[in-house]
C-alpha cells in the first residue's frame, strides 16, 4: 500500500538526515501532492535542518534524495529547499517535477536563491538531457 511506502520514506529520510548531520532532525510530514497548474511532487516538513547544513552536505543528501525520488517514481528534476522567510531555517525539502507554465519561472533563475525563501540544490534543464544525449553520440 502506497501509505506503508511514504511512512516507510519518511522515517528513511529522517534518520538518513540524522546520521548525516549526528543531531536530532524531525520529518514531521511527508506529502505527495499534485498541483492545479501541473506540477507534481512530493514535499518533506523538517525541522532541526538549517541551510547551512544543506551548504555543507549537499552532494549527500542530493544522492540520497534523487534515490528516494526514483524509487516513488517521483522523476527528481527539482529538488529545492523550502526556507522560512528571514532565517535560514529549512521548513521543507520539495522534489517537483515543473509544469510548463512554472518551469519558465525557476529556469531563468540564477544563483541557488532565486527568491528569500528558496534554496535551489538540483534543477535539471529541460535541454540537458537532449544535449547530453546528443554529446555521447559525437553529435555535437
Amino acid at each position: 500500500m502506497i501509505t506503508e511506502k511514504l511512512m516507510e520514506v519518511r522515517s528513511e529520510i529522517e534518520n538518513s538526515v540524522r546520521a548525516l548531520l549526528a543531531r536530532p532532525v524531525m520529518v514531521t510530514e511527508l506529502d505527495v501532492f499534485a498541483l492545479p497548474c501541473g506540477c507534481n511532487g512530493m514535499t518533506v516538513n523538517i525541522r532541526g535542518l538549517e541551510l547551512d547544513d544543506i551548504e555543507v552536505f549537499e552532494e549527500q543528501m542530493l544522492s540520497h534524495f534523487r534515490e528516494v525520488a526514483s524509487r516513488l517514481d517521483i522523476p527528481p528534476s527539482f529538488i529545492f529547499a523550502r526556507l522560512i522567510p528571514g532565517s535560514s531555517v529549512v521548513a521543507a525539502i520539495n522534489w517537483r517535477v515543473l509544469c510548463d507554465r512554472c518551469y519558465p519561472e525557476f529556469a531563468r533563475a540564477r544563483g541557488k536563491t532565486p527568491r528569500p525563501d528558496i534554496y535551489i540544490m538540483h534543477l535539471e534543464r529541460r535541454g540537458d538531457k537532449a544535449r547530453k544525449g546528443k554529446m555521447r553520440s559525437g553529435k555535437m
